[in-house]
């Protein structure tokens, strides 16, 4: 929740690429600096102003531990400006946009560059520890006798992969991947396929209708040599059809599932930079501010119906504003799944979910379809865990200033179990 006034001050991101596509080889730092620098550009902005760079980003490389700290400095931010790298999961490029608001709100800052940022692409594959600790004893081994002892231990299975983003999609706890916990959604809420299938068919009639206002908030991108300049999201179908969609095989649950790779996000890479700043440095600012950040709240739940976060968090968010949800214009859901998202527009409308689970009198309220994910979501656009929550806030803000909106909402689902929502407005 916010108290002092904090205000998204102006933002950028890049294309949204599915992952293995362009982007395949450009690390995640390379994808932060380029976001950051055509915003510190845009805004001929001298970077010594920042006070501090935070950056979402969930597959950290090992070669770039910090990777916020590696891409500032990569993107011209002076030595004496210090960055943190924050995780949570898909809510990490909210989580950065928070965590700058809790500085200037508390003084420590006036100006701070969030964001976020995420290569799905260069997550690794990994050796199994049985295959280290092979490699172990025989580094130290130190007669021939003792080599050949420990050289005789290998066994082929050990050369086995761990797949990281499988594993990073999967829930410890619970044992289900993000997929079953929305098949389990789907399940709850009674969400068939073509309701699935329908809703993911107007994300992408939606993204592919909204292409010249999303490269507002878009720079392109030069890639790696043998790469074509990257200009627009890759994800969007302009030929995308229910026939087409029909013909995908539930991917979760193969017997008795609904949720497909036609109706679930892509599996994406980019990166979003915004600027944060006071009260102060917002009347000064050159250009309007997209928008003041009015509260924000993080919420906890079920590992098994993470899926259903955005709810949790959106009532938190509401209460901290002291609003209700239809004093909102329009809002973002992240589009993990169809079913998920479909699961919070259900629930959101419940009395009986309200009450048992939110602990309020009565329904949260509805999220008006025509109203919501306008220019297309996830599904369609992609999701680069790291950076989507992030990219909610700037492509909310932007459509609110087109529209001339005075309050909008932006909530996703976090694996693990946790939901984030932010409620910001205009003058």
């Amino acid at each position: 929740m916010t108290a002092a006034p904090v205000w998204i001050l102006a933002g950028v991101r890049t294309p949204f690429v599915k992952a293995g596509g362009a982007f395949r080889t450009t690390p995640v730092y390379d994808l932060g600096r380029v976001a950051m620098g055509e915003l510190l550009a845009a805004q001929d902005l001298d970077p010594a102003r920042l006070d501090e760079v935070i950056l979402g980003n969930c597959a950290q490389p090992a070669e770039a531990a910090n990777s916020a700290r590696v891409t500032a400095l990569l993107a011209g931010v002076p030595e004496s400006v210090p960055a943190a790298t924050v995780h949570r999961n898909c809510a990490s490029g909210m989580e950065s946009v928070a965590d700058a608001a809790y500085r200037i709100q508390s003084g420590a800052a006036r100006l701070v560059l969030a964001g976020g940022m995420e290569s799905m692409s260069q997550i690794p594959l990994q050796y199994t520890l049985e295959y280290a600790e092979w490699l172990g004893g025989l580094a130290r081994a130190k007669t021939a006798v003792a080599k050949l002892g420990a050289a005789a231990r290998f066994r082929p299975r050990m050369l086995t992969p761990r797949i990281a983003l499988a594993e990073g999609l999967t829930d410890y706890v619970c044992g289900l991947n993000m997929g079953q916990t929305a098949e389990v959604l789907a399940r709850e809420f009674r969400i068939d396929r073509q309701h699935q299938d329908e809703f993911a068919l107007m994300s992408h009639q939606r993204a592919v209708a909204a292409r010249e206002r999303l490269r507002e908030e878009i720079t392109p991108v030069f890639p790696a040599p043998g790469f074509e300049m990257v200009r627009d999201d890759l994800g969007p179908r302009e030929g995308q059809t229910m026939e087409a969609l029909g013909r995908l095989k539930p991917y979760f649950d193969r017997a008795n599932g609904t949720v497909t790779v036609g109706n679930s996000c892509q599996v994406t890479d980019g990166a979003v930079a915004l600027l944060v700043g006071d009260e102060a440095t917002a009347s000064s600012w050159p250009t309007p501010p997209l928008g003041r950040i009015r509260s924000f709240a993080f919420a906890g739940l079920s590992p098994r119906r993470m899926g259903l976060g955005p709810v949790f968090a959106a009532a938190r968010a509401l209460a901290a504003a002291g609003i209700e949800l239809d004093a909102c214009e329009l809002f973002e859901i992240n589009e993990a799944f169809a079913a998920q998202v479909l699961a919070c527009l259900a629930a959101s409308r419940s009395e009986s979910f309200a009450r048992d689970e939110l602990a309020r009198p009565r329904a949260l309220g509805a999220f008006p379809i025509e109203r919501l994910n306008v220019n297309g979501g996830a599904i369609a656009l992609g999701h680069p865990v790291g950076a989507s929550g992030a990219r909610l806030l700037l492509t909310l803000l932007m459509e609110m200033r087109r529209r001339r909106l005075k309050r909008g909402l932006a909530a996703l689902c976090v694996g693990g179990g946790q939901g984030a929502a932010f409620v910001v407005e205009r003058e």
